[in-house]
């Protein structure tokens, strides 16, 4: 094995020990935990959204509209199929599912409890308090 080799050798296992140690404080860190937690509800939560939207709100729209059923709207271009109402159901879902969470978001927003602002103490500088107490001497002397 060359003088080469070996140097390439040594870098690369510096690398993944750098990698597997940058991992290492990544998963250690609480937020990973809750983001798992997050994806997994937000899983089922989309779920739950998307059945609102197929077999409730979609059926509706799609009887206020006189039957359409908007995954059946399609065009032919020569021998392609442009399935834009699909295209339509898809944006449709996005926009119902986005707004389901942000209603979500508001409705556990008003439990959390309103704390008022904490004013934040100033720290002065040392030159700032040496003439403060330099006016007060002044002041005591008058």
């Amino acid at each position: 094995m060359g003088k080469n080799a070996k140097k390439e050798k040594k870098e690369n296992l510096t690398k993944i020990t750098k990698g597997m140690a940058d991992f290492k404080t990544f998963i250690s860190r609480g937020n990973v935990v809750d983001m798992a937690v997050g994806v997994i509800i937000g899983g089922a939560f989309g779920k739950i959204v998307s059945s609102l939207v197929n077999d409730i709100l979609m059926p509706l729209i799609g009887v206020l509209l006189g039957g359409l059923n908007f995954t059946n709207l399609t065009i032919q271009v020569k021998d392609a199929t442009i399935a834009y109402g699909t295209f339509l159901q898809t944006i449709i879902d996005f926009l119902i599912i986005s707004f389901s969470i942000f209603m979500m978001i508001k409705f556990f927003e008003s439990f959390k409890k309103k704390e008022e602002p904490k004013k934040e103490e100033v720290k002065k500088s040392d030159e700032v308090l040496l003439l403060e107490e330099i006016r007060d001497l002044l002041k005591k002397k008058k």
